[in-house]
């Protein structure tokens, strides 16, 4: 079983950058923002991550939710998706991407997600080929006491997405 850790935000991630820049220089007081890494004994590219996080047991509730507001998503897209072949997906528009990275922002504007892949010291024979997989989120205006309320819940439910994406990729799934 793969160990899910909280750890603090990359800086140069594209998710802090997104959130410097809609904080205007003024700072993070009221945003919020998370990173969730599972290292994998395997060399993992994003868009197999993409194709995983967003195939994966665990999100199947939220694409059944979203097509019930009329924002869905099916196979097909995920495999847009991570094939860099759009710039939508579901409720979210790619707000930025690179080679190991990608952030999503929600129509609404006022959440991000963020995947990226970090290969882990490839020069070291104990864990040549493993991976690092980050997950992260990002909201606005998260000084709401139903935001606050709501973040624990975020949290769980942010680890259980990144496990059942690395239970995904395990099982050769994508």
């Amino acid at each position: 079983m793969v160990r899910i850790t909280s750890r603090p935000l990359p800086p140069d991630s594209l998710l802090a950058a997104h959130m410097d820049r809609i904080a205007g220089g003024a700072g993070p007081a009221n945003h919020y923002t998370d990173c969730f890494t599972a290292d994998v004994p395997r060399s993992v590219t994003l868009p197999k991550l993409v194709g995983a996080f967003y195939n994966s047991p665990a999100f199947r509730p939220e694409r059944l939710v979203l097509h019930l507001i009329g924002k869905g998503s099916d196979g097909d897209d995920v495999a847009a998706l991570a094939a860099a072949e759009t710039q939508h997906f579901a409720a979210w528009s790619v707000e930025a991407r690179s080679d190991n990275a990608i952030l999503l922002e929600d129509f609404q504007r006022r959440t991000c997600s963020w995947l990226m892949t970090e290969p882990l010291a490839a020069n070291a024979p104990t864990i040549a080929g493993r991976t690092r997989l980050h997950f992260g989120s990002g909201i606005r205006h998260a000084d709401g006491a139903l935001v606050r309320a709501l973040i624990p819940l975020h949290r769980l439910y942010a680890k259980a997405l990144l496990a059942s994406a690395v239970k995904t990729i395990g099982r050769g799934g994508a």
